[in-house]
This record gives C-alpha cells, structure tokens and sequence, in this order.
C-alpha cells in the first residue's frame, strides 16, 4: 500500500493503483484512517472482527491503526484517501469498519482529488476540493455488506468455516449442536458477539460470496443453487430485498 503519506502535512491525501485479480495484502495497519474507493472490481477486506466486501463503484472505511487486509477480486483500481487523525474527528468519522455507498458526487470527487499534488496548497481550489470531500465521505451511506466474526472460540471457527462455504442450507440447529450449545444459548450468544440473529448472519455471508463470484464472471444460477436458494428468482429477490438491485446489475 502507500505508505509515504504518513508524513505529509496535509489532511487528506489521496492515491489511485491497479492492481491484478488476486493481489493481497497481509495483515497491516494504517497511521491515517483509509477511505478505499473500487472503481473497477472488488475488494474484500478481512480484520480480527470480521469481513466486508467493497464492490464496484462503492468503498470501505478503515479506521487509522485498525489492522486488517485485502484482497482483490478480478483486476482492481483503487482510490485511497487517506486523513489524519484531526480531520477524522473532525468529520465524525466511525471508529469500526465499515462499507460505503458512493454516490455520483463523492465518486466525481475522488476522481479529481486523486490528480491533486500531495501538498497542495490548502487555502486553494484543490484545498477546498479536499475539504468538500471529507464532507462527502462523512456523509455515505452505510451498505450491509459485513460478516462480523463472534470473540467465543467455538462460534468464531463455526463462522469462519461458513464464511468459507456458506451456504442456507446451514440451520441453526446444526450450527448450534456444532458449537456444543443449546439452541437458546447460541442463539443468545450469537446475537451478542455479533449484534446479528443466524440467519442474518448466514444471508450477509452468502452475499458477501455471491458478490465476489459475480465479480469472478460465474452465472447467477449456480451462484444461486451453490449458496441454497430455491431458484435463481429467490435469489435475485433477495439480493434486491438487501442492496436494491438484482445481481446482474449490481457490479455494472
């Protein structure tokens, strides 16, 4: 990643890459909180607390010092903006991760700023540039597109091993007689860890994996069938219930 921000006396900075279907990044962390923009691809982003998928054309809000990484599915350009700890609080920016809308104005914005000189002059246009897209950044709307990963041992391997192979076909009371719990006690421990019912859960997992095999051009009916739905039609009706659009669309 760019690292040679971090002494660079400016609130915000911003940089664009490419990078090759596969590329990832090990476990980091970052001095400055990272906006990190896919305008082509996408990007999943793994942290001790959970997974979060960044399609095309949408971001993920990383909080300064958060260690986590990433992963690129399917050729991959990013935007990074990265902003100081200040500007953070000055914004209001969340202290957790989270997945982004990105509408016309903030992606016209990130296309500019990303051609802007790291030290411009912050009482100028690019100064002022800057500063409307911090705004913009505060502002995105938050998408459900996260896993968050439960603290107890037995549901964090139970949820790790779904998020590998999700699927609806996996019950509550599989996944509770796994864990060695009773079905109260899962259920009440698994809303606690991660503030999400199963079957929350369990959907937000197979989306998340039915976003990346989109993105790796596989066709919406074995999407479908692989994860458990009934049809491909009660698949894409689910995908619009969550993200408003129907999967053949959604990485346009």
């Amino acid at each position: 990643m760019d690292d040679f921000y971090t002494e660079v006396p400016r609130p915000l900075i911003a940089t664009t890459r490419d990078y090759g279907a596969g590329a990832m990044f090990p476990s980091h962390s970052h001095a400055r909180g990272q906006f990190a923009y896919a305008a082509q691809g996408v990007i999943s982003v793994h942290t001790p607390q959970g997974n979060w998928l960044v399609p095309p054309q949408r971001a993920c809000w990383v909080p300064a010092e958060l260690v986590h990484g990433m992963r690129m599915h399917g050729a991959v350009t990013m935007h990074n903006v990265f902003i100081r700890a200040a500007a953070i609080d000055g914004a209001g920016l969340p202290p957790h991760c989270q997945v982004l809308d990105t509408p016309p104005l903030l992606r016209q914005l990130l296309a500019e700023a990303v051609t802007v000189d790291a030290l411009y002059a912050e009482q100028s246009r690019a100064g002022r540039l800057m500063a409307l897209l911090l705004d913009e950044i505060a502002a995105a709307r938050p998408l459900p597109l996260s896993a968050p990963l439960p603290q107890e041992p037995r549901l964090a391997r139970l949820c790790t091993e779904m998020l590998q192979q999700p699927s609806l076909d996996s019950s509550l009371d599989a996944m509770a007689a796994q864990a060695g719990m009773s079905r109260r006690t899962f259920t009440r421990q698994f809303r606690i860890q991660t503030g999400l019912a199963f079957a929350q859960w369990r959907q937000q997992a197979c989306l998340l994996a039915a976003i990346t095999r989109l993105a790796e051009g596989q066709a919406v009916t074995r999407i479908a069938l692989d994860l458990g739905y009934a049809s491909p039609s009660a698949f894409t009706a689910a995908f619009r219930r969550v993200l408003g659009q129907a999967p053949s669309d959604y990485l346009d």
